[in-house]
């Protein structure tokens, strides 16, 4: 009966007159929950290390737990649909109108907002191979042509990349530093790359993982904003600050910019609670400070780990690593029987590599424990 079922659905599903751009589309694979793991290999929950999704290791910050918990007596209203004082809070920091801001849910919501605003059949989106899935998958499902410039030593090749724009290009999409690769481009590149880009094209800097670059690499990318009005900066509150499962992340650009997103924009896209939450993160100095010094203890220990065992890294900028490992698939399945998660990057074309989040300590141990008995299992 459930196999006739099946061949039903599956009928039905063909004479829905779907766009074949959209069929097409591959969903997107998000790491695998640490329930999912537990059902699948009768591994306890509390025994499994996550080291999948680059999320912050420390949770949340317990002052955004209090923002929330303050801001539970309110949930029976419709969030703020300007998050007015989480925008004020970010014009102060940034030195921005708050009119220069957008919210969104999640980084990943604001770069589908530029590909609604700026993409269609007839145009094309640039971006660099090794880059964030997003991109492709917010490209092809508004049936633009995407142009894939391919990477220069795991990182974007900007100039390549400028000399891709065509006519139709209306947008292109830069991740710095880079997911899954972790490469990183030095403010003097970015900033040449930005002038030379013509005024049409509009440039999505995608920005996740800039809190944790070290002091040296740092810059002040809201200043190119102001420059460059064909600019969109995105940021996430899902990494450094520990607020993934809450969905909640920004933009700022230039009026022009703001409006077009603001016009594809979901109302109420960001609830009460992670309004709350986010503004109080961005105020706690130091819970960011120890997320940073926790990442950069842990990648030492990470990298130190790769070259006790000869495996091949790629230096990273941000709080993962993509490592080596031969038969990624295999040893992927080889550490999840030992109740370690880590992302395979075979989706990227990358299949003998792995992409590592950087854990608390004892989950980086954990990992590194387990890693050359899945190696030796891999080999068979």
């Amino acid at each position: 009966m459930a196999a006739v079922i099946r061949a039903q659905d599956d009928a039905r599903t063909q004479e829905i007159p779907a766009l074949e751009y959209v069929r097409a589309i591959a969903p997107y694979q998000a790491g695998k929950p640490i329930e999912e793991l537990a059902r699948e290999h009768g591994l306890a929950p509390q025994d499994i290390v996550k080291l999948a999704s680059n999320e912050n290791p420390l949770g949340m910050p317990a002052s955004a737990r209090a923002a929330m918990q303050a801001a539970m007596a309110d949930l029976g209203r419709y969030p703020d649909s300007n998050g007015f004082e989480l925008k004020a809070a970010l014009s102060r920091k940034f030195s921005v109108p708050a009119e220069w801001i957008t919210l969104g849910n999640g980084s990943n919501d604001i770069l589908e907002m530029a590909a609604s605003a700026l993409l269609a059949p007839g145009r094309s989106c640039i971006y660099s191979q090794y880059s964030f899935a997003v991109y492709a998958l917010a490209t092809q499902a508004r049936g633009a042509r995407a142009i894939v410039v391919a990477a220069k030593d795991y990182g974007h090749d900007l100039d390549a990349m400028r000399r891709a724009i065509t006519p139709d290009t209306r947008l292109m999409y830069v991740a710095n530093p880079n997911n899954p690769t972790g490469t990183f481009i030095a403010a003097a590149e970015m900033e040449a790359f930005l002038a030379a880009v013509p005024a049409d094209v509009v440039v999505v800097l995608d920005e996740a993982y800039n809190e944790y670059l070290q002091a040296s690499d740092r810059f002040d990318s809201t200043a190119w904003v102001k420059r460059f009005a064909n600019l969109v900066v995105s940021r996430t509150f899902s990494k450094a600050y520990g607020l993934a499962g809450l969905r909640i992340g920004y933009a700022i650009a230039q009026p022009a910019l703001t409006d077009l997103l603001n016009r594809v924009r979901h109302p109420f896209n960001v609830n009460s609670l992670a309004q709350a939450a986010a503004l109080a993160a961005l105020g706690d100095a130091a819970f960011l400070a120890q997320s940073d010094e926790l990442n950069r203890s842990g990648m030492q220990a990470l990298e130190q780990g790769f070259e006790r065992l000869g495996l091949p890294y790629v230096p990273s900028k941000a709080n993962f690593v993509l490592v080596k490992v031969g038969a990624g698939a295999r040893v992927y399945q080889e550490l999840l029987k030992r109740g370690v998660i880590v992302r395979p990057v075979t989706n990227y074309g990358l299949p003998e590599w792995l992409r590592v989040t950087v854990g608390l300590p004892q989950e980086n141990a954990r990992f590194l424990e387990a890693l050359p008995l899945a190696l030796a299992a891999a080999r068979g």
